[in-house]
């Protein structure tokens, strides 16, 4: 269940903070309404993480969609040829 408490509650922010752990962050509202989330941090990496190979993922589409797609035999072969360089 989400823990959720209006933003004065950060008139006490340790005992808010001590509420948010990794995957439990804790949603503060404003005037009744979701206004902001506190996460842990590693949530916080985890998330940009995921954002930027959500990114990567997408040019990668686009480029397949506009330049064509490469078969799995040319991909090995790329990768085998930059092994060999090493």
């Amino acid at each position: 269940m989400p823990n959720i408490k209006p933003i004065s509650d950060l008139r006490n922010y340790s005992d808010v903070l001590r509420d948010v752990s990794v995957g439990a962050p804790v949603f503060l509202t404003k005037n009744g309404r979701g206004r902001y989330a506190i996460i842990d941090i590693q949530d916080y990496e985890k998330t940009r993480a995921s954002l930027k190979l959500m990114e990567e993922l997408a040019k990668g589409k686009k480029s397949g969609e506009e330049k064509g797609w490469l078969s799995s035999e040319d991909v090995r072969a790329h990768f085998r040829a930059k092994a060999n360089e090493e």
